[in-house]
């Protein structure tokens, strides 16, 4: 994988600022909010494709997520998740669960664990570009993911779905992100290279918006990718945050040697 047109003139060595979606592009989502479904998949019977089938009980679990995420775009994020394990719950016609259990659900994504490559991709990032997230998510729990999983990694702007009241795929977002970082950075839109792993939350706005972008495609999406084609214009594709990492230190190479 790499840039996706060789013809296109944009190198990674033209930009400033890589900016980045953080919940599945640099930290195992899936992973951690799976393992967090285990007190509800346990009351099911073992029959149920939901035990052991994590993108089918994700999918659906995601759904109720997504759909109070556009009912109420000022909903901080750990408190959206525990309405959404509720609502799952029903969907599966299981008892109601304790608000605790619910309260606890929202609270883990701090410790959701990240990618093994994220952490020496991002370091190695650094030495050439500033780093900057744009995530749907709450001011808690992405402080606590820096400081935990991410730790190691200086970021220098966080732009939250709780400080700008709504959450991507709203423009809103991206036009938050363009004059924070200039404003805070002095760097301008077309020196932005804004790196995600979701298509329909990051990159289809990233187009709209006229952002550069690249793809990290971790889950090897080449079928959502083809029904969303007419929507994306990402120049590069790279299959890991270690992948963007070498081939960025690869161009720079290059152009020193020039």
């Amino acid at each position: 994988m790499g840039k996706v047109w060789d013809e296109d003139p944009a190198k990674l060595t033209g930009f400033k600022l890589l900016s980045f979606d953080v919940y599945s592009t640099l930290i195992d989502e899936k992973d951690g909010m799976f393992a967090g479904l285990q007190p509800l998949l346990s009351r099911l019977p073992t029959s149920k494709s939901y035990i052991n089938d994590k993108f089918h009980t994700l999918s659906a679990f995601q759904a109720f997520e997504w759909s109070i995420q556009r009912s109420r775009p000022t909903l901080r994020y750990n408190e959206l998740l525990p309405l959404a394990y509720k609502a799952f719950a029903a969907s599966l016609s299981l008892p109601e669960p304790s608000e605790q259990e619910a309260h606890d659900f929202g609270s883990q994504i701090g410790s959701w664990p990240a990618f093994p490559d994220t952490v020496p991709a991002l370091k190695a990032l650094k030495k050439h570009y500033k780093l900057v997230i744009l995530s749907n998510i709450d001011n808690d729990s992405i402080a606590r993911t820096i400081a935990g999983p991410l730790a190691g990694v200086e970021f220098d702007a966080i732009f939250t779905a709780q400080e700008i009241g709504s959450y991507k795929p709203d423009l809103k977002n991206f036009r938050y992100l363009a004059e924070g970082v200039k404003r805070e950075l002095d760097v301008e839109k077309g020196e932005i290279l804004h790196t995600a792993q979701s298509l329909t939350a990051d990159l289809v706005s990233a187009k709209t918006m006229g952002l550069s972008s690249a793809w990290i495609d971790r889950e090897k999406q080449e079928e959502k990718m083809q029904e969303l084609k007419e929507q994306l214009n990402f120049t590069w594709r790279f299959g890991s945050m270690g992948e963007m990492a070498e081939a960025v230190d690869k161009e720079f190479q290059e152009m020193q040697s020039e």
